[in-house]
């Protein structure tokens, strides 16, 4: 990937630690996840998961909000078609499906830096993320419940992110939560100063990215795969992915690293 691309709705800039900076860029319009943004999204995290110079990737935004959902204006439009819009709704949830099934499935680790409200899709969109921090200033909601339309699909990602009595809570009520409470239910790893935000995240990615590639793409995808199997099934799953990771050469060198007291030198194998 160029080390720096721009179009007029995402922007992206990787810096030489293999930190790929994904910005959505459309500040004026409160960064919508219309069907142009998603490809453009869906785009960049295709190219990534092929480009072995990313490491991790974070994902941010201009303006004060993060992503305010879906574009209604956009969904209202397809009302005029003769199924009354059916088929294009269908269209854009799948699209948006795959995006954040692409999020959970890539490879890299994928951390949301979240200033302003994240709300809808943009909400699940910060829950399909590994990790997410925030400031002050951040508040999260599904309040598709207010325009009679629950939000559902942002419910995959929020009831797989915190427990069921806090999903429900946010997508009944439809009401804003803090940064606070946010970290306090789960939403997010930790709320951090507005004007400190962007540098920890990247701290937090540098450390990550220094990590053996291969481990964190196997721990990643092992991590995903159990978590709905039964207890036994997951250690059985578990135990084998242990197995192979063992044979693998950056497993050797760490665990021989470890023992003589020196710094792994990862291959990435």
């Amino acid at each position: 990937m160029n080390s720096k691309i721009k179009n007029s709705l995402v922007k992206t800039e990787m810096n030489p630690d293999g930190i790929l900076r994904l910005t959505l860029n459309n500040p004026n319009n409160h960064n919508v996840l219309s069907e142009e943004m998603m490809e453009n999204i869906q785009a960049v995290l295709n190219e990534s998961t092929k480009d072995t110079k990313i490491r991790v990737i974070i994902i941010s935004a201009e303006g004060s909000t993060f992503s305010a959902g879906h574009d209604l204006k956009e969904l209202k439009s397809a009302r005029k078609n003769s199924d009354n819009g059916r088929d294009y709704f269908k269209k854009v949830m799948l699209k948006c499906s795959i995006l954040m099934q692409t999020i959970v499935k890539c490879p890299k680790p994928i951390i949301a830096e979240v200033s302003g409200t994240a709300t809808a899709a943009g909400c699940q969109l910060v829950a399909s993320c590994d990790l997410a921090y925030a400031g002050p200033s951040a508040k999260f909601a599904t309040p598709g419940v207010n325009i009679g339309l629950f939000c559902s699909t942002p419910m995959v990602a929020l009831s797989r992110s915190i427990t069921n009595k806090h999903s429900m809570e946010m997508l009944l009520t439809g009401e804003l939560i803090s940064s606070d409470k946010a970290v306090k239910i789960g939403l997010i790893n930790e709320m951090v100063n507005d004007n400190t935000l962007k540098k920890f995240v990247l701290e937090k990615a540098l450390k990550i990215s220094k990590k053996s590639a291969m481990t964190l793409k196997i721990g990643k995808e092992a991590f995903y795969k159990q978590i709905d199997m039964t207890l036994s099934h997951a250690y059985d799953y578990a135990s084998n992915v242990m197995v192979e990771n063992m044979l693998k050469f950056d497993a050797e060198e760490g665990i021989d690293a470890f023992i003589n007291k020196r710094k792994p030198k990862w291959q990435d194998k």
